[in-house]
């Protein structure tokens, strides 16, 4: 189980640095004239991987029984 949960944080690790290098990305598109086309992909990439990066969050919580 420990080793499930360091594969989690390191996933998890993965997304959110991805998910920060499209927000460099989107935003250097954004000041120029960029291809609007690549925009719509890397925008629709970024909400999948925040998708994602929810998803694992709510893995690594405990269950909490009230």
């Amino acid at each position: 189980m420990h080793q499930d949960r360091e594969a989690l944080l390191r996933r998890l690790h993965e997304l959110r640095s991805e998910h920060r290098d499209l927000d460099t990305v989107i935003a250097r598109l954004e000041t120029g004239l960029g291809d609007q086309l690549q925009m719509q992909r890397l925008k629709k990439r970024k909400l999948k991987l925040k998708d994602e990066i929810a998803w694992l969050e709510s893995q690594l919580v405990p269950d909490i029984i009230a």
